[in-house]
């Protein structure tokens, strides 16, 4: 079984007046929580920001294969310990996928070290999503690119570290592309960004980006863990 943990800001969700108390009225780590829990080789956990120590301690992530992250406007607001957790979890060997506006999470740009900064515009532009790698296996089953009818406009140039790969690039309707589906290896960690999921639109209601996401976190799943795998061990030599 592949273990996942959503975590969410749950914040835009618990505000009567934003779209997103309607379209998520349970909060968008339970509408992912919802989708992935239907496969058989996944168990499926859940944390927010409003939870003690964000819901995450060195025993939660002991027990988590793969962390999805969701944040927008309340980075700030996690920890920097919890961070650190995250980041040294990640190069341990646990597998993170990072949603939309969590590109500027502490976690994120502790793995990526650049200022992961890009151009958006909130205005409701159609997204064309291309899949750019279609060998690879978190594009498997998707055709050649997907529509989504409003997301929030995100635009190069993109302040993130060169990817390993670039599995989507996503085209709006005002005129800007953007590597939208980024993979890194940090560590021993794999690392996949996935840009479409502005909080007051139903984008993670869509069949294709519930596609990705699942592929995404078999992709993701651990190879190898291995607690400490940063630290510099001095053995004695073996040639005696």
């Amino acid at each position: 079984m592949i273990r996942v943990l959503v975590w969410n800001e749950f914040f835009h969700e618990k505000d009567k007046n934003n779209a997103s108390s309607e379209i998520y009225p349970n909060g968008i780590h339970n509408a992912i929580a919802d989708f992935l829990g239907k496969e058989d080789d996944i168990t499926v956990t859940t944390a927010t920001l409003d939870d003690e120590n964000c819901g995450i301690t060195d025993e939660v992530l002991k027990n988590t294969d793969v962390i999805i992250w969701w944040g927008h406007c309340r980075h700030e607001k996690v920890p920097d310990e919890v961070a650190e957790k995250v980041q040294t979890a990640v190069l341990n060997g646990m597998g993170a996928i990072f949603l939309h506006s969590a590109h500027k999470s502490k976690p994120f740009m502790r793995l990526m070290g650049t200022s992961c900064s890009l151009i958006w515009r909130e205005s409701g532009d159609f997204e064309r999503v291309w899949v750019a790698k279609p060998s690879h296996p978190i594009a498997a089953g998707i055709d050649t690119c997907f529509e989504l009818p409003a997301e929030e406009t995100y635009g190069e140039p993109f302040g993130i570290p060169t990817p390993d790969e670039i599995v989507f690039m996503g085209w709006y309707s005002g005129g800007e592309v953007f590597r939208s589906g980024v993979t890194y290896t940090r560590g021993n960690g794999k690392v996949f960004y996935f840009q479409p999921g502005h909080e007051t639109f139903p984008t993670y209601r869509d069949p294709s980006v519930q596609r990705v996401i699942l592929n995404a976190v078999r992709w993701a799943a651990p190879t190898v863990r291995i607690d400490n795998a940063m630290d510099c061990p001095n053995p004695p030599s073996r040639n005696k």
